[in-house]
């Protein structure tokens, strides 16, 4: 039996704002989203050459999980924070910090100098997104907001066009107007913020009831201390043991934060930073767990595909960029497709467990992928992933809207990305994690199996082949020079391919396992579904 959503107070009123109004304020939300957007997006393609370039491609977990983790836990305050003080001078708070994050990021010497900066992007990143899903739920009645958020799909599409191929460009420059090429990921961020803080700052001009509350600020610390422990131990745990002391006491620190958690939740009553309370509300529950889910699986295939296509296929960034296009065409036109459907139908349960199975089927296809898989069949298979996401990430926001009031809208919306990039942040964390625990033992396999192969030891006896230095030093550190160094993988760009192809399929074998565990995530995520509420929209 289906439920119908109350709608939203601040448009059930008559002389809500116009089609064109709306459109307007949209501009700036877009520009804002778009920066966001493209950050996560141009990153994703130039990770290898920049971990490379900072010899640190084993830690390379520590610059999304530091910007994960900084924006998951800003999210819900944006939310607290906009109600109290106004949705335009948070937004624009968000942008200033994002574009000061970029620019340390920038200039930074190691990996650890990037990842910190990554937090600082995070800060900012936090009210990105949430704060403008916020002012369209305040603007537009339920059953009509997928048709503006589908522009907001068109964002990120966009941006998943623009990002991995500028990124790769970038990434595959030695410099640019006398700067490294790989910097220039983070500093073009500088002149497409200054234009969306000026249109944001024009336009933004929305006025929104204003709820005086409390800030939470003992409920956020007490967020700093679950999650930041609990992360830490899913990006090295593959190298403390995950039962080791050290592991051991990070579980038990992140529990504590739990708790201390609860209770602060709890003290706070209403005015906590997630209110314990909207637990009761079956669509936000479920719509939340949901999204942590879906951003487990989400974010382990999207940092896994660019890995691959350079590794493993051998593509420069800019190529692997390119090849990241059909992903963006299934998200954007399942998107667009969805949208028009629930503003037509009003009916919204169908389209997440359509969209979690179709992600799970691509994620396993990933799995089967190797050395020798045609680029044809990875570009479909892609795109089959997109269209997965297109359908899940708007509809899983609206699914949550549907229980808030007028009063906890900025508070359930920011929920959405809290949940979503909490998952995404352990994602990651834990995907990268099983990728470099086992990419060494099956590189290992791959050797003892190529000792056998004409190929392989042909080249061992081949004079042109040993007398290459880039051979030469592989061979010295195989052999003798303790080990392989897969912090810099750049070192596979000149080796001789039947030295390379064991490498090779040492790493395609280990991120066929991640891409396992995430359709298994995603198999999760569509049982979960056939609970949802059909909630049918106004």
């Amino acid at each position: 039996m289906s439920e119908t959503a109350a709608p939203s107070a601040s448009t059930a009123q008559s002389g809500g704002p116009t089609h064109r109004q709306i459109v307007t304020v949209l501009t700036g939300l877009m520009l804002g989203m778009f920066l966001g957007a493209l950050d996560q997006t141009i990153v994703s393609t130039a990770i290898r050459v920049i971990a490379d370039q900072l010899h640190g491609q084993t830690m390379q977990a520590w610059v999304t999980t530091a910007y994960l983790i900084a924006s998951t836990i800003t999210t819900p305050l944006y939310g607290k924070l906009s109600d109290i003080y106004g949705r335009k001078p948070l937004y624009l708070t968000a942008i200033s910090l994002f574009l000061v994050g970029s620019l340390l990021c920038g200039i930074s010497n190691s990996i650890y100098e990037l990842a910190a900066f990554r937090a600082i992007q995070g800060l900012g990143g936090g009210g990105l997104m949430s704060l403008a899903l916020t002012i369209i739920a305040d603007l537009v009645p339920p059953r009509q907001r997928s048709r503006y958020q589908g522009y907001f799909m068109a964002v990120f599409g966009t941006s998943s066009v623009v990002g991995p191929v500028v990124g790769g460009l970038f990434a595959g420059m030695d410099s640019f107007l006398g700067v490294d090429g790989w910097r220039w990921v983070f500093l073009v961020n500088l002149p497409v913020g200054i234009v969306a803080l000026a249109v944001v700052a024009k336009v933004l001009n929305v006025r929104t009831e204003r709820v005086r509350h409390r800030i939470d600020y003992l409920g956020a610390a007490s967020l700093v201390v679950l999650l930041v422990p609990v992360l830490t131990v899913a990006e090295q745990g593959r190298e403390w043991g995950w039962l080791s002391s050290t592991s051991l006491v990070m579980y038990a620190i992140g529990a504590l934060g739990l708790v201390l958690f609860v209770l602060a939740e709890r003290r706070m009553g209403a005015e906590a930073l997630l209110p314990l309370r909207m637990f009761r509300l079956p669509s936000f529950r479920m719509g939340n767990l949901l999204n942590f889910i879906v951003g487990v699986g989400m974010f382990g295939g999207l940092m896994s595909m660019p890995l691959y296509l350079q590794i493993v296929q051998g593509l420069t960034p800019t190529e692997a960029g390119l090849l990241m296009l059909p992903m963006t065409a299934g998200i954007m036109t399942s998107s667009a497709v969805v949208g028009r459907l629930i503003a037509k139908t009003g009916r919204l349960k169908i389209f997440p467990v359509i969209g979690s199975a179709v992600m799970a089927v691509a994620l396993f296809l990933f799995s089967f992928i190797g050395v020798d898989t045609s680029l044809v069949q990875v570009s479909l298979t892609a795109l089959i992933m997109g269209a997965g996401l297109g359908m899940l990430m708007q509809t899983l926001t609206i699914v949550v809207q549907t229980d808030a009031t007028p009063r906890d809208m900025g508070v359930a919306t920011a929920s959405v990305n809290l949940f979503r990039q909490t998952g995404g942040t352990v994602g990651a964390a834990a995907f990268l994690s099983v990728l470099f625990s086992t990419v060494g033992g099956r590189i290992a396999e791959a050797m003892r199996a190529a000792a056998t192969s004409p190929d392989f030891t042909g080249a061992l006896r081949d004079p042109a082949v040993l007398a290459d230095p880039a051979n030469r030093a592989f061979l010295t550190a195989l052999h003798g020079g303790g080990g392989l160094d897969l912090n810099d993988t750049s070192f596979l760009y000149g080796l001789d391919p039947r030295l390379a192809r064991p490498v090779l399929e040492g790493f395609s074998s280990s991120m066929d396992t991640v891409f396992m565990v995430g359709g298994t995530v995603m198999v999760v995520a569509f049982l979960l579904t056939w609970l949802l509420r059909d909630v049918r929209l106004d």
